[in-house]
C-alpha cells in the first residue's frame, strides 16, 4: 500500500509546481528527451573546404552587386514563453577593451612571442596542436586580422594557409602585394574546436597581444576579415554588413571591415564587395589599381 506524503510536503510541491506552471513550464516527464524540447539551433562553422573554382584578379572580383548576409540566423524560440537571448559583444561606454592596455615601449614582435610562450591561459590550449601567432612583415603598412586558427593553420602553425587562406593570398595577389608584404594575424592564436566563435573568456586573453601586435608593427592600415573579428576590436554587436567598407578608427590607425574569405568561398557574388573595399585600401597604400582589360578594351575602342 503507497504511503501518503506528509501534507506539509504535499503543500510544498503543489506550490512549486504551480510557480513552474506560471513560468510555462509543464509535462515535466512526457515531454523529457523530446527532440524539440528548448532546442536552440547551433550555428554552422565557417566551412574551410569549399572549393576555390578560379584565382581571384580585379577583373574576376568585379562582379555585378550582390550582397549576401554574411550573418547566421538567430535562434529560434520553440516554446512559448522562453526567450533565448544571444550574449553580444557589450558596446563599450567609454574605454575598451582594447584601450585599456596601454602601448609597451620598444615592443617587438620577439617579444610579443615570447611573453605569449607556450600559452596556457585559456582552455583553448587543451585541444591545440600549435599557436599560430602571426606571419608577414613586421613593418607591414598593411595588416589582416582574422577570426582565429582552423585545422590547416593549427597543424602547421600559420595564419590562412588553408582554403580560405589560398583565397586572401589571391585578393592580396589582385591588389599588388605579396603576402611577404603584409602581415596576418587573428584574433585568438589557437583553433576554437569545430572552428566555433571565439568565446569572450579567450578573447580577454589573447586581446593584450594582439593590441602590441597591431602597435609593434604600427601599419597604416588594418583590415577585418569577418564579423568576428570586428566585432571583437571594434567591440560591437552590430552585423558587419552594416559597417563593412566603411571607415573606421582604431587607435588613430585606419581600419577597414569586409568579409572573411571562407565567407566568398560559399557566396562568390559577394567579391565584388570585397574589391570595392581592398580598392580603398589600396588608395590609401597609395597602390596602383588596375583597369580591367575589358575596361581597357572598351576605352580604346
Amino acid at each position: 500500500m503507497a504511503q501518503r506524503i506528509p501534507e506539509t510536503l504535499h503543500k510544498k510541491l503543489s506550490e512549486r509546481l504551480h510557480f513552474y506552471e506560471d513560468l510555462g513550464v509543464g509535462l515535466f516527464y512526457k515531454d523529457r528527451g523530446a527532440p524539440h524540447a528548448l532546442a536552440i539551433a547551433a550555428p554552422a562553422a565557417e566551412s574551410f573546404e569549399a572549393p576555390i573554382s578560379q584565382a581571384i584578379s580585379s577583373e574576376e572580383l568585379a562582379l555585378p552587386k550582390s550582397i549576401g548576409n554574411p550573418e547566421l540566423p538567430k535562434a529560434t524560440q520553440p516554446a512559448p514563453r522562453v526567450t533565448y537571448k544571444p550574449e553580444l559583444l557589450p558596446v563599450p561606454a567609454a574605454a575598451s577593451l582594447f584601450e585599456a592596455f596601454g602601448k609597451v615601449p620598444d615592443d617587438t614582435l620577439l617579444k610579443i612571442r615570447t611573453d605569449l610562450g607556450e600559452c596556457t591561459r585559456c582552455k583553448l590550449h587543451t585541444t591545440r596542436n600549435k599557436i599560430v601567432f602571426g606571419d608577414g612583415n613586421p613593418k607591414a603598412e598593411l595588416v589582416f586580422v582574422g577570426e582565429g586558427p582552423g585545422h590547416d593553420e593549427d597543424l602547421q602553425g600559420l595564419p590562412f594557409v588553408g582554403r580560405a587562406g589560398k583565397l586572401l593570398t589571391q585578393m592580396i595577389e589582385a591588389m599588388g602585394l605579396e603576402r611577404k608584404d603584409v602581415y596576418i594575424c587573428n584574433v585568438v592564436k589557437c583553433r576554437p574546436p569545430e572552428n566555433r566563435a571565439p568565446e569572450k573568456d579567450e578573447v580577454e586573453q589573447c586581446s593584450p597581444f594582439l593590441l602590441r601586435q597591431i602597435d609593434a608593427i604600427a601599419p597604416k592600415v588594418i583590415v577585418c576579415l569577418g564579423s568576428t573579428a570586428a566585432q571583437t576590436v571594434l567591440e560591437t554587436n552590430r552585423g558587419i554588413s552594416q559597417f563593412r567598407g566603411q571607415w573606421l578608427e582604431f587607435r588613430g590607425r585606419k581600419l577597414m571591415a569586409t568579409y572573411h574569405p571562407a565567407y566568398l568561398l560559399r557566396n562568390p557574388s559577394a567579391k565584388s564587395e570585397v574589391w570595392r573595399d581592398l580598392q580603398k585600401v589600396m588608395a590609401v597604400l597609395g597602390l596602383e589599381i588596375k583597369k580591367s582589360k575589358s575596361a581597357e578594351a572598351g576605352k580604346s575602342s
